[in-house]
């Protein structure tokens, strides 16, 4: 069917071309290609050239467990208080909680004056309630060291 249109319109299926300027079916992949390339080649050749860079002995300070000059005095397993996690804890709620502080002030910045003062309100009361939050874990004395 292809061939017997294409010999009506002059053509035959050996001599049917592709415009000039115009690349094989490949070459529409080479932009990939040497995008993977450079993906393998980046990540190694770091590690390739320190190998023959960097030395092979290291000496005595270099290998001992901390490099800050303090010998340490106790095991790499040992139990940390519940303090450490209650104070962790209470970082990442008060962090992350805080964070609703960028939409907010992005959509305080808006043209619409009726809802910002509703945003406004509604962060004071927000606001109010990590002061709160934050009394009572000061008082509960979790946030003490020792």
């Amino acid at each position: 069917m292809l061939s017997a249109l294409l010999l009506q319109a002059g053509m035959s299926l050996t001599t049917a071309r592709t415009p000039a300027g115009v690349g094989g079916p490949v070459s529409g992949y080479w932009p990939v290609m040497v995008f993977f390339a450079v993906a393998v080649v980046f990540p190694v050749l770091p590690v390739v050239l320190g190998r023959f860079v960097r030395p092979n002995l290291y000496g005595e300070a270099k290998m001992r467990p901390y490099e800050c000059g303090i010998d340490p005095t106790t095991e790499a397993h040992d139990r940390f208080t519940v303090r450490f996690y209650i104070v962790a804890m209470l970082f990442l709620v008060f962090d992350v909680e805080t964070i609703f502080l960028l939409p907010w002030a992005i959509i305080f910045m808006g043209d619409d004056f009726s809802f910002t003062k509703f945003a406004l309100l509604e962060m004071f009361f927000f606001i109010g309630i990590l002061v709160v939050g934050y009394y009572y874990a000061w008082r509960k004395g979790a946030l003490e060291w020792a």
